[in-house]
């Protein structure tokens, strides 16, 4: 049974079934698509700048590094504010934060459209930019509030589709630029159409969504997961994957029109392709991870990801547009596949620590979901700050050697890491624990088993 009044849920309990089948599943499922749709406006808002640089021509006055270090201006302040969206669920409830933050949309979405004209200032734009990255912040509030309406058993499938839909902003708006380039529309045209979806998905979000009093007020709850080593673990491994994401999201378009000299139009037939499908895989990557285990998937990614560069440093090197654009989007989709199998992970990690710690049953799924819901957002955060890794060493790149082979090795190393990593935390076979008699005092820190997370 659940209590409510004025849009906030009292009691919920998605790990009992009976609850779960008779009104639970019905409404988190409402609450995941209102979530999906505003979390999809802001990825779009967020990742605006990696097309309007595509219609900044010569006139802008503006060189490619301007052009990279804008972009990476956006990537950083969407992962900071990523921290205080997280607490927000906490402090004001998930359907209430959701309203707000749709609204907030709008501010750097007019900012755009009034000043994206030739004969702005670089400082301008960067300001403008700064003001995009509150886009990024929507994937934190919306993934820690989601997150809190599925039972362990769904989570990886849910925060697969809730994730993947909002990652699916990136190639859409790619695609509307597309449209539009093609048209012979401007920059402006591509604002003007997002504008009534933000107010849209605002006002949606208020008539069909709902809080949950079990998150509110929670504040806390951040600081203990920040005290936790597997919220930075996972933070590491999501900025393998995440952070390879947003980066190459941002980055691509511009690396075909630098490297290869492709124009405007045709950089945007190509760039909306790899988000698009890396998007929508997200949630075969949750899925695989719930059947599979998301240490196992996330490991095979990270393999696959590290072939996938070393083919693109190759048909870099030889300038091969054709390989190295088939490489590239066999990237986006491996990170995907990666993005849903280390998102699954972290529900997984820490209902694993609380069962070691001896809770059982609904304590355990509660000290799960409690936990779990702020290290998302933390690692959220930090994943992103690997988009800003990313273009600021294409932007080094281009600047010492005029091609982004350079970056693309220090790429692979990154992966190669990560698959160390996951390994060796998640997987590694670890000695059987010494059986415990009346004689024996039990472990202060029990062996925690992660290989089926």
């Amino acid at each position: 049974m659940t209590a409510r009044s004025d849009r906030w849920i009292q009691q919920w309990d998605p790990e009992d079934e009976t609850f779960w089948h008779r009104t639970g599943e019905r409404i988190a499922r409402r609450n995941l698509l209102f979530s999906v749709l505003s979390e999809h406006i802001g990825f779009s808002v967020w990742t605006m700048w990696s097309v309007l640089v595509l219609f900044m021509g010569p006139e802008y006055g503006l060189t490619p590094a301007d052009k990279f270090l804008l972009t990476s201006v956006v990537t950083l302040v969407g992962a900071v504010v990523r921290v205080p969206y997280t607490f927000a669920v906490a402090v004001f409830g998930g359907r209430n934060w959701t309203v707000i933050s749709a609204g907030l949309l709008l501010v750097p979405t007019v900012a755009a459209f009034a000043v994206m004209e030739p004969g702005t200032s670089f400082s301008t734009f960067l300001l403008v930019g700064l003001l995009a990255g509150i886009g990024g912040g929507n994937f934190a509030s919306s993934m820690t509030n989601i997150n809190a309406f599925f039972p362990l058993r769904r989570k990886g499938w849910a925060l697969g589709l809730n994730a993947g839909g909002g990652n699916i902003g990136v190639p859409v708006i790619q695609l509307a630029a597309l449209a539009i380039i093609g048209a012979g529309g401007g920059p402006r045209v591509l604002l003007g159409l997002y504008i009534p979806l933000i107010v849209v998905a605002a006002v949606l979000a208020a008539r069909h969504m709902d809080n949950l009093a079990s998150v509110r007020n929670d504040t806390g709850v951040v600081r203990e997961a920040a005290r936790d080593p597997q919220t930075w673990i996972m933070s590491f491994l999501y900025i393998g994957t995440f952070g390879s994401f947003i980066g190459y999201s941002f980055a691509f378009g511009q690396v075909l029109q630098t490297q290869f000299g492709r124009t405007p139009l045709q950089a945007a037939y190509v760039t909306f392709l790899g988000p698009l499908l890396g998007s929508l895989i997200r949630p075969l990557g949750g899925w695989l991870a719930d059947r599979y285990g998301g240490a196992r998937i996330s490991l095979g990614t990270f393999v696959a990801m590290g072939a996938a560069t070393a083919v693109l440093i190759a048909a870099s090197t030889r300038q091969s547009l054709t390989l190295f654009t088939a490489a590239f989007v066999v990237l986006f989709v491996l990170t995907g596949l990666g993005n849903g199998s280390t998102y699954k992970m972290i529900p997984g990690i820490f209902r694993a620590k609380a069962l070691a710690r001896g809770l059982a049953g609904e304590a355990a799924a509660v000290y799960g979901r409690r936990l779990s819901g702020a290290a998302m957002g933390l690692i959220g955060a930090v994943g992103a700050l690997g988009g800003v890794g990313i273009n600021l060493a294409f932007r080094q790149s281009f600047l010492a050697h005029g091609s982004g082979t350079g970056a693309f090795v220090a790429f692979l190393a990154c992966y190669a890491v990560c698959c160390a990593v996951t390994w060796a935390v998640y997987l590694r076979r670890r000695p059987a624990a010494r059986p415990s008699g009346p004689e024996t005092a039990p472990e202060r820190n029990p062996q925690v088993s992660y290989a089926d997370v």
